[in-house]
């Protein structure tokens, strides 16, 4: 029993060991209830320029391709920096799952963020934000922070993880296709010359 026990936890341990070694940017979230709802703060530190993560953010009608999570992300209209965008996917966690539909509406500041807030859907709440921010000395921080509350009420012990999961697995592939199109950023600046 104790060796099957040791056996298990160094098969896990692989499992983080592998999802964290084929994640090249730190990632870090931090979710924290506040009532019946989840404020969640995800940043990573990129090596990418603003203006290829802004592309990246702002790539709504494909954000079902490398956003896990997402089935469909539409822009239902535009005017200037205000967007309106329907998206359709889920969260799962175990045996549980959460289908979200929301339409939100976006304030773009260009190589800057993002303002996200819920206009309808099955949430009751919705507020983020996305930062992009240079360091002077190389790389750029993306951060999410946000406040998510579902219209029907879960149980703490299923609703923190859910949704802390789901938050954490779209933040961590939106980073995965930031780095991969950075990747082949040099190639397309110096065709483009």
């Amino acid at each position: 029993m104790l060796r099957r026990l040791h056996f298990v936890w160094l098969l896990a341990l692989g499992v983080v060991v592998s999802a964290r070694a084929g994640q090249a940017a730190d990632i870090s979230v931090i979710a924290t209830e506040r009532g019946s709802a989840l404020e969640v703060t995800a940043h990573a530190m990129v090596r990418a320029p603003p203006e290829l993560i802004w592309q990246t953010l702002t790539d709504y009608e494909h954000l079902s391709r490398f956003v896990p999570g997402i089935a469909s992300s539409h822009v239902l209209s535009r005017q200037g920096p205000q967007l309106v965008i329907e998206q359709i996917g889920g969260a799962r966690l175990w045996v549980f799952s959460y289908p979200i539909r929301v339409t939100v509406t976006t304030y773009e500041r260009p190589y800057q963020g993002i303002d996200v807030h819920l206009l309808r859907g099955n949430l009751r709440r919705l507020d983020g934000r996305y930062r992009i921010e240079p360091r002077p000395e190389g790389g750029t921080d993306l951060t999410w922070s946000g406040l998510i509350e579902p219209d029907t009420p879960l149980p703490k012990f299923i609703r923190t993880p859910l949704l802390r999961r789901s938050i954490s697995e779209q933040f961590a592939g939106m980073v995965r296709e930031i780095e991969r199109r950075a990747e082949l950023w040099p190639e397309r600046s110096a065709s483009s010359q």
